[in-house]
Parts: C-alpha cells; structure tokens; sequence
C-alpha cells in the first residue's frame, strides 16, 4: 500500500480537498478553469485552502480532480502543500472521492475541505469532535434557516429538510468536515458524504456533530458571488483605500484609470477611461471602459449583476 499523504505535523490525521466537480453555476468561467483554480485575489480558491490547511499543521494533502485535470498540474507551485492528485474520470461524489483516495490518506481521521469554499474552519477543532463518526462546520443562524439544524449541544437534528430532533439553531453546513475512522472505513464507493453517510447515521439515531464556523464564506458560486469574493478579498488586503490591486507584472497602459478592481499577473488592461469592479485574471487583456465583469486569458468578458450579488453561498 502506497504510504498515505496529507499527514499533520503530529501524524495523527490526514487532508482531502475535493476538487473533482464540474463547476457548472460558474460557466463560462470553468470552461477555463476548473473552479477550485478560478483567482481570488492574488491566488486560487484552492491555495486559499490549501493555505488554511498549512496554517492548521498540514504539510501534505491529496487533491481528486476530473473537469479540466491537466490545469491543476499546473497550479501546484503555488500551493503550499506537497500534493497527491488522484483524477477521476468518472465523478464518484464528495464520499466516493474519498472512498477511493483511503490508500493515500492512511485509516483517519480525515479532514475534508471543499476545493471551492472560502471558509476559516476551525480545523483542529473538527478533528476534535468528529469521534468515530463525522463533524460539520457550520456558519450559525437563527432556527429554522440555513441547510443545517442544531440541538442545544451542537448535535445535527435538521438535514436536508429530514428532521431528528429538537432545533434550537440553524446553519449552514461550509463544506469542511472531520471523518473519524469508522466513518472513513464505511463510505461508499460512489455517492455523497451528506445524502449517502451523514442522513443513514441520522436516521439510525446515530449522533452527527458539528462546529461553529465564521458567517463570513462564501461559495463564489456564480460570475456575481465569484466577483463579490475578489472584492470582500480588495477590502480585507487591501483597504478601502487603494483603488485596486494590481500584479507587478501586469501592465496598465496610459489612459486607464483601474479603480476597485483586481489584475493579475501578466494581465494588461488596454483602452482609454475606468475600469471598475472588474476581476482581470492572470494573462488576460481587458479593454477599458468596462465595468462589473470578469476577464479571462481566453479572451472571455462574463458581465455580472453587480458586486454585492449572491455573496453568501
């Protein structure tokens, strides 16, 4: 048997990040690209993650890919994590993903991060709850709302509309979740870790726990959300001050006024007059005047709502 990956700094568990979806809400884009390499600032969502797992004590993670596999090979310099990829050519579902990486990542437990989320998770705290079973990071909200509901000690009592017991609060499930070894062992080939392992342990009377996690995520599941990501990442790096960020590769010509927008590396912005909220990725050319669009290095120009649209996943 290979010798798994994805171990911590204190060996004890492993790292998944799932990256085998098609990414079909964020057409034209992901004819690109597969989602998880999309830019947010000044990397991709999944160095985003795999940069939260390092902070957590990961050194390795193993990555399953099936749209567009040839692209992550190369993105790897810019994780920073030692990466096992694992291609599917057919998808095999968040839990058969998992099920067929069981080689790489050792008997658990396992941390497991949608390769499309930006969520701070608390990680070690996951690993913590998660026992033999599974625990979820939820994004609290009142009872009743949210894709998650939760008894007074944390525990899922409300599923995918399935009820199990008493709500006191709601949430959403981010995508970022601890398998324990008995969990790990028992995933399905193909199928879901929600619909396919967490709802039959419910349904046994079996406990699902979960985590409190950060109300600020988001899912970029859209052109809109996914511009409403590069700008919350403007204000958090950037300030309110600047007008943009901007690659010092790239290249502005004179005449072109770049204001609260984003243009990455070996991209150039050509034309005369504002470029506003507009997400210019790495080796694109966009055309000023433009406005509330993102630009691809294939020459793509995907207008969007508008920068606050469908922020929240």
């Amino acid at each position: 048997m290979a010798s798994p990956v994805g171990r911590t700094v204190d060996g004890m568990a492993s790292a998944m990040v799932l990256c085998a979806g098609l990414g079909t809400r964020l057409r034209p884009l992901t004819e690109e690209l597969p989602k998880p390499l999309v830019p947010v600032g000044d990397r991709s969502l999944l160095a985003h993650v795999a940069g939260r797992l390092r902070a957590a004590g990961f050194s390795r993670a193993v990555v399953n890919t099936h749209h567009l596999p040839k692209a992550f090979a190369n993105h790897l310099e810019e994780i920073p994590l030692e990466v096992q990829l694992v291609h599917e050519p057919v998808i095999r579902g968040t839990a058969g993903g998992v099920a067929g990486a069981r080689h790489l990542l050792g008997p658990g437990p396992v941390v497991v991060h949608n390769g499309d989320i930006l969520a701070a998770a608390p990680i070690r705290e996951l690993l913590d709850s998660a026992g033999d079973g599974m625990c979820l990071a939820v994004a609290p909200r009142p009872a009743g709302q949210g894709s998650v509901g939760l008894a007074a000690d944390a525990s899922v009592v409300r599923l995918r509309g399935e009820v199990f017991g008493q709500e006191v609060a709601g949430g959403d499930y981010v995508g970022v979740a601890a398998l324990g070894r008995r969990c790990l062992r028992e995933l399905p080939d193909h199928g879901c870790l929600i619909g396919d392992w967490a709802l039959p342990e419910l349904r046994l009377g079996r406990r699902l726990s979960s985590v409190a996690t950060s109300t600020d995520w988001t899912d970029a599941g859209d052109p809109a959300s996914y511009l409403a990501a590069n700008l919350s990442w403007l204000d958090r790096h950037c300030g309110r001050a600047p007008a943009a960020w901007i690659d010092s590769q790239a290249r502005v010509e004179p005449g072109v006024t770049v204001e609260r927008s984003l243009v990455g590396r070996g991209a150039r912005v050509a034309g005369s007059g504002r470029l506003s909220h507009c997400v210019v990725w790495p080796g694109a050319v966009a055309r000023a005047p433009l406005s509330s669009a993102v630009i691809t290095a294939g020459g793509r120009v995907v207008q969007t709502a508008g920068e606050g649209a469908g922020q929240r996943a």
